[in-house]
């Protein structure tokens, strides 16, 4: 590689992995249950026992309508990670990496904040693996059928995915700030 040319792929994944090992990865370590639950508002979707929601396969169920209400419902810490695992990084997975299928229907919800942290390492290393092995000609391939824009190049949903995770995992820190300054008092 002439010292000139850029190295798109290392260029993406930094872009997820800096803030991914600087900003936000020790801000998880210690997620504790009551947190991964906890609503600081009344009806504010979640990840709930088999019964009370109908989305999932397993003995956690995630809240979720279509078309969503209006406006959104607040969603919660164990909400935010169930939509990062499974529609942001399983399904992207399983369409672009050869991992499982995964679908917001058919996925077993974490129903503590240690096996949600697993799933989330789990699913970002099948992702980040994935990222890895793609060549600079694979990054201009179109997506495909898979995805809601088949026409865009891989390194476009690359950016996208990177941007959701950046997003979502940032705001699982600010309700983790929100939680800790709550309830400060009980503690």
């Amino acid at each position: 590689m002439d010292e000139h040319e850029i190295d798109w792929n290392r260029a993406l994944r930094e872009q997820w992995e800096w803030h991914w090992n600087h900003q936000l990865r020790d801000r998880l370590d210690g997620l504790t249950d009551d947190e991964y639950f906890w609503s600081p508002v009344p009806d504010a979707w979640n990840v709930r026992p088999r019964g009370s929601s109908k989305i999932g396969s397993g003995d956690f169920t995630i809240d979720f309508s279509f078309p969503q209400p209006v406006p959104e419902p607040f969603t919660t810490i164990a909400w935010r990670l169930g939509h990062v695992i499974v529609g942001v990084l399983a399904a992207r997975n399983a369409a672009h990496f050869g991992a499982p299928a995964a679908s917001y229907e058919s996925w077993e919800y974490a129903g503590s904040a240690a096996t949600a942290l697993d799933q989330l390492e789990t699913q970002l290393d099948v992702w980040t693996a994935g990222v890895r092995g793609l060549s600079e000609a694979e990054l201009r391939i179109p997506v495909g059928e898979k995805e809601p824009y088949p026409e865009a190049p891989m390194a476009d949903l690359v950016l996208h995915i990177h941007r959701e995770l950046i997003h979502h995992l940032s705001e699982v820190c600010l309700l983790r700030d929100l939680y800790l300054h709550t309830n400060r008092a009980s503690r």
